[in-house]
């Protein structure tokens, strides 16, 4: 993405004239309220859209989308390129696998579900949920501690499920026992999560150094270890929900000042994200991240 003086222009130029009441007149208080955020926010779109590979050749219609490889989008393609590129006819183990979503990744495979199939999709109602859960898909349920002992896999996968276990050192040293040696053991986590699926929410997240140390000592190599962006990524993420929140609690100023105030303060730290290294391998992801990726090998 490339900045200059005309795509800056196009952000500003919006704010300024409505912030002098210069906008065409409105019917009424409320429209103008909504014309002043949706010419900011059109501006602002503008600075991150103006001058990206993906703008290139779309037509105006799509002028003001944003291109943005978000928390939930990076793990996905992530994970679909790590269990695609497993050999044909490997045995795979999905540990807390839920709604086994990642099974289309593993028809190539012998794929096996496994979860505790607890949770509902409402919960105690605290943090954020997802409304359904169907578990209808998984092959046993029990608990990630009971899973029996008696095969082992090619690879053991368990993504996003180690802040949801009571103890997420022994969930670890049981997935390295139901991995063969010269298997491999791939595991994505939160570094930092809001509360989510409560009451089944024992951790925020996992360091670099929890994997490191772990993995290690249970006789693993890490092949991979990939930070999912950086410290600037999550506070875009986390920026865009405060306008959400304050609604949720009642606190704060009202809209549609929130609202706008965070997108210029994303746009902000967007801008900077674009200096701060691949999206992949951020250099302020020693610092802060949405979560690491990991593969690892396992040699005895």
């Amino acid at each position: 993405m490339s900045l200059n003086g005309e795509t800056i222009r196009g952000a500003l130029v919006p704010l300024f004239f409505c912030g002098l009441g210069r906008c065409p007149k409105p019917r009424s208080i409320f429209n103008k309220k909504k014309m002043v955020v949706g010419l900011a926010w059109r501006g602002i779109l503008g600075v991150a859209w103006q001058g990206s590979d993906v703008a290139k050749g779309l037509g105006t219609r799509n002028r003001f989308a944003m291109p943005r490889l978000k928390n939930h989008a990076a793990r996905e393609r992530w994970i679909e390129t790590t269990l695609r590129g497993l050999p044909a006819g490997s045995s795979l183990l999905d540990v807390g696998a839920g709604e086994c979503a990642y099974k289309p990744f593993c028809d190539h495979l012998e794929y096996l579900a496994q979860d505790i199939a607890e949770y509902d999709g409402a919960g105690d109602g605290v943090g954020l949920h997802t409304g359904v859960w169907d578990t209808s898909k998984l092959d046993f349920v029990c608990d990630l501690y009971d899973i029996p002992e008696d095969r082992q896999f090619d690879a053991v996968f368990c993504s996003e499920v180690l802040e949801h276990v009571v103890d997420p050192v022994r969930a670890v040293e049981k997935m390295a026992r139901l991995t063969k040696v010269g298997g491999a053991m791939i595991l994505t986590a939160p570094f930092n999560s809001i509360t989510h699926f409560a009451p089944y929410h024992y951790c925020t997240g996992l360091s670099q150094y929890f994997y490191r140390l772990h993995l290690e000592r249970l006789g693993f190599e890490i092949v991979e270890l990939t930070a999912n962006g950086g410290y600037f990524d999550v506070m875009d993420q986390e920026l865009g929900r405060v306008a959400r929140v304050r609604k949720q609690f009642k606190a704060g100023w009202r809209e549609p000042f929130t609202f706008l105030l965070m997108q210029i303060a994303r746009l902000n730290v967007r801008l900077i994200a674009h200096f701060d290294g691949d999206r992949m391998a951020r250099n302020s992801s020693e610092l802060q991240t949405f979560g690491w990726f990991v593969v690892a090998r396992k040699l005895r």
